[in-house]
Formats: C-alpha cells, sequence, structure tokens
C-alpha cells in the first residue's frame, strides 16, 4: 500500500533545473505527492535563456504515457510544455482514450519567462481545440490567453476566460506594476488573489511550479478553489524565502523548492 498520493507531470526538461519536469517534481515532493514523467523534449536552458530543444518522438512520448498508466495509479496529471501540435495531438488522442480521467492542469508553455518560444504556431489550434476541452483547469498568463482567445490584448484575454469550456486561471506575473492578480474564472465570474510584487525581476518556473501546485492539491482532493488558493501562498511562499537559484549572469532567478514556508 503506497503511502502517497500521485501526479504524473507531461513536459520537457530543463537542464537549469528551475522549471519543467525539474520544477515540476520538487513541487510534488514539497506536497507530499509522488511525481511520474512523461518527457516532451530535452531542452538544454539556464536563467538565462533556452539555447537548444530536442523534442522527444511521438511514439516515445506514447510509450512513456503508457508506461506509467500500465503499472501505476495517476492521482493528477499537469501538462506543460509539449512544443509541436504533433505531440499536443498526441496526449489529447492518449487522456481522451482513458476510462477514467483524473484531474488534469493545463499550463500552456508558449513563451519561456526569458522570451524563447516553446510551443509552435501550428501546435495552438490543437491545444485550444483537442486538449483544452479535456482539462480541469488551465493556467495561462494573459498573454497566453490572448493568443488561445485568437485576439490581442487584456479584454480579449478576460473576455476568452469568461467563456472558456473549463476553469481558467489567468495569470498575473507578467503584468508590469507593484501587485498581482490572478484570477480564477468560473461559468463567468472571477475570485481574484492580489499579493504584493516581491523583486523587481520575473522569476524562472513560477507557472510551473504553480500548475504542479494545484495539480498536487487536487490530487490530494481538494476543491480546484481550494487548491488554487493553497497553490498561489505556495509558490508566494517559495519567492518570499528570499533564497533564488541562478542568474548569475544576470537572468531570471530559480525558486528554491524544499525551503517552502507554511502558507
Amino acid at each position: 500500500m503506497s503511502p502517497y498520493v500521485t501526479a504524473l507531470t507531461i513536459a520537457g526538461s530543463d537542464s537549469g533545473g528551475g522549471a519543467g519536469i525539474a520544477a515540476d517534481l520538487k513541487t510534488l515532493l514539497d506536497h507530499g505527492v509522488f511525481g511520474m514523467v512523461a518527457i516532451t523534449a530535452v531542452t538544454a536552458q539556464n536563467s538565462r535563456g533556452v539555447h537548444r530543444v530536442d523534442p522527444v518522438s511521438v511514439d516515445g512520448l506514447i510509450a512513456q504515457l503508457r508506461a506509467v498508466f500500465d503499472d501505476f495509479p495517476v492521482g493528477a496529471v499537469k501538462i506543460g510544455m509539449l512544443g509541436a501540435a504533433a505531440h499536443v495531438e498526441a496526449v489529447a488522442s492518449f487522456l481522451a482514450a482513458l476510462p477514467e480521467r483524473p484531474p488534469i492542469v493545463l499550463d500552456p508553455v508558449m513563451v519561456a519567462s526569458t522570451g524563447d518560444r516553446l510551443l509552435q504556431a501550428d501546435a495552438e489550434r490543437a491545444l485550444a481545440e483537442e486538449l483544452l476541452p479535456l482539462a480541469t483547469v488551465a493556467t495561462p498568463n494573459l498573454d497566453e490567453a490572448a493568443v488561445l482567445a485568437g485576439s490581442p490584448g487584456r479584454n480579449a484575454a478576460r473576455a476568452w476566460a469568461a467563456g472558456a469550456p473549463i476553469p481558467v486561471l489567468l495569470t498575473g506575473g507578467d503584468v508590469v506594476g507593484d501587485t498581482i492578480t490572478d484570477e480564477l474564472w468560473q461559468g463567468g465570474t472571477a475570485r481574484r488573489w492580489t499579493h504584493p510584487r516581491q523583486g523587481n525581476r520575473a522569476f524562472h518556473g513560477t507557472g510551473c511550479t504553480l500548475s504542479s501546485a494545484i495539480a498536487a492539491r487536487l490530487a490530494q482532493g481538494a476543491p480546484l478553489a481550494d487548491a488554487v488558493d493553497g497553490a498561489i501562498g505556495y509558490t508566494q511562499a517559495l519567492i518570499g524565502t528570499g533564497v533564488h537559484m541562478g542568474s548569475v549572469g544576470g537572468g531570471n532567478p530559480s525558486l528554491p523548492h524544499g525551503l517552502r514556508r507554511d502558507e
């Protein structure tokens, strides 16, 4: 009898350890959740940028998914970087065919905090039409939501979130200002969390950390709003430790998973 609840992350690797499956697994462990992985791409990156991306074959990705689901209970799924339309379609097809789907948190990773593009343009349609409807919640920032809306601007992003077929957590960390507001849209209404901005630089891997923390809490049985509330508190607590990894060359520092404080 396993002492752990479990969660699967479907995402790319990060050689710098601050984002992707590295951040996901650290976050899951912080929550006492046993993490499993299906790697979509191997990236060479650090706090200053993504230097190379080597996608995993579609067959290799599906083999990983089958290996996990054939042998382990999966309490939740977090989806991050997919990269190409073929990967999006393969993951959507696999999840849609499951007899019972666990909670799914979709972080539609399109652009890294360093500005590097991580989702090919032709994959955006597949993500919106095939994968998004399967998710329990999506966690785009405002720019990503605008892409999914097919129209630029914050108003378009919010209108899309309000009418989306699933709950959407619009993350506000990329908006310039002294405060950050995250908005959970469900059924046309929003619950908002506002907190002071800590520091004057973006942090590497905050989106991965936040979405994985939501997945961990959903796997543990928390209602969605409670999972989001706890995940936001967890991420803010990591930022508030004042210990930020990397950024020796002026990049975006990574969060110090494992040094969490009680929210």
